[in-house]
C-alpha cells in the first residue's frame, strides 16, 4: 500500500503536488498505511508549514547575529570573533541555497515550476555542497581552537590569533569549494523538484558507476562522518583537560583558602563542559539522520544492501539538518551574556525605527 502511495505521488503532475493533496491522501488512505508511511506522510504536510518559517526564522537570526558580531563589542576575542562571524555566513548561505531555493520549491512546486527550465542546478548543486561543508568545517575549525585555547598553553598565543583563523577559514572555504567541483560534472544541469538525495537529474551511468559512486561515498565520508569522529575527538580531549585541571586547582585552594567556593574560574570551566557537550549533541543528533539514509542509499544502489532505511529517514533527515543551520551560531553565540544584551539591544533600536516610522505616517 505505501509503495503505491509514493507511486501515486509522484507520478502525477508536478504541478498537481500540493499541501491539499497531501492531506487528502493521509485521510483517505490512512488506515491502510503502515506506521512508517503515515510518518512519511505526515512529515509532507509538516514541511509545507516549517520550511517557510524556518526561512523566515534563520535569515533574520544569521543576518543579525554577523551584525553584532561584526560591529557590536560582545566580549569576544578577534579570533573567536572571525570564526563565529564565518559559521553565521555558512549557515546564511545554507539556508539560502539549501532551504529556499531547494526544499521549499520542491514543496510547492507549483509556485516553481518555472525552475525546470533554468538550466544551472548542477552550478546550484556545488555553491550548495560547498557551503554545507563550509558549515561543518567551520565548526570543526572552532572547535579545534577551543582546544587548543584550553588545552595547549604554549600553543595558544601563536594559533589562536585574528590572523591564523582568517588562513584557517580560507583555507577551508577554498577546499571546499574545489571538493564539490565534481557535482557539476556528475548532475544534469535539470532540476528534478523531487525530494531525493540528488536534486538535480541523474543519469542511469553515474548511478550505477562505481566511480561516480566512490567519489560520493567519500563526500559523505568528509561530511559530515569525519567531522563527527574529530568534535567528538577534541571534545573528549577538551573536557578530560578541564576535569584534570579543576581538580588541581580545587584541591590547591583547599590548601590555602580552606574551600572551593567562589571559584569564578572553576564555575567558568563548569560552563565550558555543558557547551562542549551542548554543541556536539546538536551537531550529531541533526546531521546523523541524513548521513546515516544517504549512506545506505548509496549502498544499496550497488548492490550492497545490509540495512533498508525507509523514504521517511530521508525526510526527517533534511528537517534535522537544515534546523542546524539556525541553531549553531546561537549555541556558540547566545550563551554569551553581552552577546544577549547587544542582540536586546538591536531588537529594541528595530523596533523604535518601525514605531516611528508608522507615527510620520
Amino acid at each position: 500500500m505505501d509503495q503505491n502511495l509514493r507511486t501515486i505521488d509522484w507520478n502525477v503532475p508536478r504541478m498537481d503536488r500540493s499541501l491539499s493533496m497531501y492531506v487528502w491522501i493521509l485521510s483517505t488512505y490512512y488506515d491502510g498505511m503502515s506506521l512508517s508511511g503515515r510518518i512519511q506522510w505526515i512529515l509532507y504536510i509538516i514541511q509545507c508549514f516549517y520550511y517557510p518559517i524556518l526561512a523566515v526564522v534563520g535569515v533574520p537570526v544569521n543576518g543579525v547575529t554577523i551584525y553584532i558580531l561584526l560591529y557590536k563589542d560582545c566580549g569576544l576575542s578577534p579570533c573567536v570573533s572571525r570564526y563565529l562571524v564565518a559559521m553565521a555566513v555558512a549557515d546564511l548561505l545554507v539556508i539560502i541555497l539549501d532551504l529556499i531555493l531547494r526544499h521549499i520549491p520542491i514543496v510547492y512546486p507549483q509556485q516553481f515550476y518555472f525552475l525546470v527550465y533554468i538550466p544551472v542546478c548542477n552550478i546550484h548543486a556545488v555553491l550548495l555542497y560547498a557551503a554545507t561543508d563550509c558549515s561543518v568545517w567551520f565548526t570543526v575549525t572552532f572547535t579545534f581552537d577551543r582546544f587548543v585555547a584550553i588545552c595547549c598553553q604554549k600553543l595558544k598565543s601563536k594559533y589562536c590569533s585574528e590572523k591564523t583563523a582568517a588562513v584557517v577559514l580560507g583555507t577551508v572555504t577554498v577546499l571546499s569549494c574545489l571538493k564539490n567541483i565534481f557535482w557539476y560534472f556528475m548532475l544534469r544541469s535539470r532540476y528534478q523538484l523531487l525530494n531525493a538525495p540528488w536534486f538535480c537529474d541523474v543519469t542511469h551511468a553515474v548511478q550505477s558507476s562505481r566511480v561516480w559512486v566512490t567519489i560520493e561515498f567519500l563526500h559523505h565520508v568528509l561530511t559530515p562522518t569525519l567531522p563527527f569522529l574529530l568534535i567528538l575527538l577534541l571534545n573528549v580531549f577538551t573536557v578530560r583537560h578541564i576535569l584534570v585541571t579543576s581538580r588541581a586547582r580545587r584541591r590547591l585552594r583547599a590548601h590555602t583558602n580552606g574551600d572551593g567556593q567562589g571559584d569564578t574560574e572553576m564555575r567558568n570551566r563548569k560552563k565550558s563542559i555543558i557547551l562542549l557537550f551542548v554543541i556536539s549533541a546538536n551537531f550529531i543528533l541533526l546531521w546523523s539522520t541524513l548521513m546515516l539514509y544517504s549512506i545506505s542509499h548509496r549502498m544499496n544502489n550497488i548492490g550492497y544492501i545490509s540495512v533498508y532505511l525507509d523514504y521517511s529517514v530521508l525526510e526527517l533527515g533534511f528537517v534535522l539538518q537544515l534546523l542546524s543551520c539556525c541553531t549553531n551560531t546561537t549555541i556558540y553565540a547566545v550563551t554569551q551574556t553581552k552577546f544577549r544584551q547587544q542582540l536586546k539591544n538591536v531588537l529594541k533600536y528595530s523596533f523604535t525605527q518601525i514605531q516611528s516610522i508608522k507615527l510620520t505616517h
